[in-house]
């Protein structure tokens, strides 16, 4: 399905924190407000804001299932119970948590280079959101130890995302000046409304204008990575738990019609902020790609009922700045006839369960979608590694 010697270039790589991630360089004034281990029943739980946090059924990362073990179970084609599917625990690998013995496995991957986000912190900002100074602050210090554990573009191969919140205007900026001053490429929130000391808002808001200028004229890339935002709180209006937490969502949280990347992606549409900055590049990761056709449908529709109200085709904007790395399991035919096959990235999702195991073995479902040999190296290295070169 590749060349010879191909190596890829993944969207989508995590770690698994250490455990000072959060504390490691946090402000003394915050240490009792945002993140600490405490011994609960026997076991190490996380506390974040004074609260055990489920997010993450072992948030010290001790034993793991297997990368992609999950696989077929997100297709749909497994047999048997999710439980099952996990297979026996595992120590953490090295790989997963020490930048050197990560090259050595990218090198057995057939991995040139990917980008790197995190496996806790996505969900967290929802677990400290009606502390906004403290969430700040955690973050902060979470982007201190992240630079120091892996680097922003260490040996140009890994290039980890700083996690930046637009909580605090005023905050999301100065995070995103030093983000830029440590050679970050790309910087990584969290979808959806946003909860500012004012109340919720859109991430279109003229408060939040500083921040996308800033962004626009640095030519850095945006990612929007999926985790628990504030979708979680919305969706506990039809009964389902409040918190998020992996692997036990019922299957009424799988069917509900949220997408809250798609109303992100409008907001930005909306209020004018792509528009404003077609230097803006938008990339959707880890949040699937089957919400891409019924958006650019309902584009279509409100361009032509109010072509005054937007300042070019939406479609076309969206077309211009917008990349996104879609689940193996979404339609990649479809997807390419929509957005076009310059803006489609592979990401393997690796070392998670519900990823892939090889990451080059997703160019079998390109190929299987009529994908030809130019396009699949398009979307196994080429979208992806421009990415990380910031716009003169």
């Amino acid at each position: 399905m590749l060349p010879d010697g191909f190596r890829a270039f993944d969207a989508d790589n995590h770690y698994y924190e250490a455990l000072d991630a959060f504390t490691r360089h946090l402000e003394p004034a915050y240490r009792k407000r945002c993140m600490q281990w405490a011994q609960v029943d026997g076991k190490t739980r996380l506390l974040v804001g004074g609260k055990v946090n489920r997010f993450i059924p072992d948030p010290t990362f001790s034993r793991l299932a297997r990368p992609g073990v999950l696989e077929k179970w997100f297709r749909g084609t497994a047999e048997g119970s999710l439980v099952e599917q996990f297979g026996a625990l595992e120590p953490t690998r090295p790989a997963y948590r020490d930048r050197t013995a990560r090259l050595e496995a990218m090198d057995e991957l057939g991995l040139d280079g990917a980008l790197f986000f995190p496996t806790l912190g996505v969900g967290m900002e929802q677990a400290l959101i009606h502390d906004i100074p403290a969430l700040c602050a955690a973050f902060r210090a979470f982007n201190r130890w992240l630079r120091e554990d892996w680097g922003f573009a260490y040996r140009e191969r890994i290039f980890a995302a700083p996690y930046l919140t637009l909580a605090d205007p005023g905050n999301a900026v100065a995070e995103l000046d030093w983000a830029l001053d440590h050679d970050a490429r790309l910087v990584v929130m969290q979808y959806g409304p946003i909860r500012t000391a004012h109340g919720w808002t859109s991430p279109g808001d003229p408060a939040f204008e500083p921040f996308w200028a800033r962004a626009a004229e640095a030519g850095i890339t945006i990612v929007f990575h999926g985790g628990d935002s504030a979708y979680t709180e919305l969706i506990s209006w039809w009964g389902e738990p409040e918190e998020m937490e992996a692997f036990r969502a019922t299957p009424m949280r799988g069917l509900l019609s949220a997408e809250p990347i798609a109303d992100t992606i409008a907001a930005l549409l909306s209020y004018g902020v792509l528009a404003r900055h077609p230097r803006l590049r938008i990339a959707a990761i880890e949040t699937g790609a089957d919400w891409i056709p019924t958006l650019f449908q309902r584009l279509r529709k409100s361009y032509g009922q109010q072509p005054h109200a937007w300042p070019e085709d939406p479609r076309e904007t969206l077309r211009r700045q917008l990349w996104v790395s879609p689940f193996h399991e979404n339609d990649l035919a479809r997807l390419r006839q929509v957005i076009g096959v310059d803006r489609i990235m592979m990401g393997s999702d690796w070392p998670h369960t519900e990823g892939i195991a090889q990451p080059l073995n997703f160019a079998k479902d390109l190929a299987a979608a009529g994908y030809t040999a130019e396009e699949r190296i398009q979307v196994m290295r080429t979208n992806a590694e421009a990415l990380v070169t910031r716009l003169p």
